[in-house]
């Protein structure tokens, strides 16, 4: 008997954090969500697998119209038609309280209940699943604690949206402990929440599938759902299956070395490529990262636009359209300023002297965060609310941008000095 464990599937939900230029492949993507759940129900038809558990956010909140429910429906019914059971629970996003719309569910489509777990046997499977879902966004209590203990005539499964004891960048939403799950005596523990893939444990599996898409630049490498086999009651295999479309990734340059931008151009296209090669034929949202000490920082901060438009022109060539960049993230250091400059005991070294020195105390930083703050606020929600937020107002950003600034400043001094 095989089944499919997925979780996080965040219908519709757009991606974020691609930045808007001429040639983001925006629109292209929009739909990324729903051609990886797509490939999901395509995978339990192929794979002809005895049912399909989906642990929670399966909706990333109330849909903005019935398309999303409508599509859901529809690819429900896909396994219907290959007598293929889907079992549910809702989570935090997709609680009960969070959603105002419903379509009546296909038949072959179980949502278990919020006020307390339930069970469901498959007789001819010889397999019980037991699982709550979320009545409301936080649930704060340890759910599991309700779960019945296993039925000892079955193949046990827990289906549950949780954090477990906790785990970096997701609430701590229906806490429980991998020795609670273990009291229930359940030989599977179907997880979602969590959108890394994690195997907790093998005795018995505990198991996090990870989110079927990626949605933004923390969310890299391969998202897909986990294909498990069972035989006479035990679980033999528990295989990750890539399913997303469209593949994030970091590409991280060190410019310790660079001289030039000549020189980081040529890093820039071999790291592109390899990103290529790894997804597989997917696109590829790529953010790069520069760091590293080099002699080319102020101009790398000084020239960021002229710099970012060669690397996207860089990502077209190698990629045929394949790979955008969605960032570029400069976190280079100063190797040293022009020390010949910055020795001169003159007007012009003391310049650039107080430039390189020139920081915010706490009480600037605050006078300027409230200066920002009305423009702050007229800044679209999709700026102030995306992964790498912008908020003008954050003390910590302004003190970025007086990097930037600085750089830009040596840079063109610097350069003017360097003039007969």
């Amino acid at each position: 008997m095989k089944f499919i464990h997925s979780a996080d599937i965040h219908l519709d939900s757009p991606l974020s954090g691609l930045e808007r230029y001429e040639g983001a492949p925006v629109d292209a993507i929009r739909g990324a969500s729903r051609r990886a759940f797509e490939n999901l129900i395509q995978l339990a038809i192929d794979e002809q697998v005895a049912f399909v558990l989906l642990a929670g956010d399966l909706f990333d909140g109330d849909w903005r119209d019935y398309n999303t429910g409508l599509f859901f429906v529809r690819q429900i019914l896909r396994l219907k038609e290959a007598a293929i059971p889907v079992f549910v629970v809702a989570g935090n996003h997709d609680a009960a309280s969070q959603m105002t719309k419903t379509l009546r569910p296909p038949e072959n489509l179980h949502l278990f209940a919020t006020r307390a777990p339930e069970s469901c046997i498959l007789e001819e499977q010889g397999v019980a699943i037991h699982g709550q879902g979320f009545a409301t966004r936080a649930v704060t209590e340890d759910l599991t604690a309700k779960y019945p203990l296993a039925n000892p005539d079955y193949f046990n499964i827990g289906l549950l949206h949780t954090a477990l004891d906790g785990r970096p960048g997701h609430e701590a939403y229906a806490p429980c402990t991998l020795d609670g799950l273990r009291s229930r005596g359940y030989q599977y523990w179907a997880l979602g929440h969590v959108h890394r893939r994690e195997v907790v444990a093998e005795a018995p599996w505990v198991v996090f599938p990870g989110n079927l898409q990626g949605r933004h630049a923390r969310e890299t490498g391969p998202k897909g759902c986990s294909l498990v086999e069972v035989d006479e009651g035990q679980v033999v295999s528990v295989e990750h299956r890539p399913l997303d479309v469209v593949r994030w990734t970091v590409c991280d340059l060190d410019l310790s070395e660079v001289q030039r931008l000549d020189e980081l151009y040529d890093r820039v296209g071999p790291s592109l490529a390899a990103a290529v090669s790894k997804a597989e034929g997917r696109m590829v949202a790529a953010r790069l990262r520069l760091h590293g000490p080099c002699p080319i920082h102020t101009r790398l901060r000084a020239e960021q636009e002229s710099v970012v438009n060669e690397c996207r022109a860089l990502a077209e060539s190698v990629g045929s359209g394949a790979i955008w960049i969605e960032k570029l993230v400069l976190e280079t250091e100063q190797e040293s300023y022009e020390d010949a400059a910055l020795e001169r005991d003159d007007a012009f070294s003391g310049l650039l002297r107080s430039i390189r020195d020139l920081d915010l105390d706490a009480e600037r930083l605050a006078a300027l965060s409230e200066d920002f703050a009305d423009l702050s606020a007229k800044l679209p929600p999709a700026l102030r609310c995306a992964p790498d937020a912008i908020d003008p107002a954050d003390p910590e950003q302004l003190r970025a941008r007086l990097e930037d600034v600085k750089a830009l400043l040596i840079e063109r001094l610097l350069r003017e000095g360097r003039r007969p």
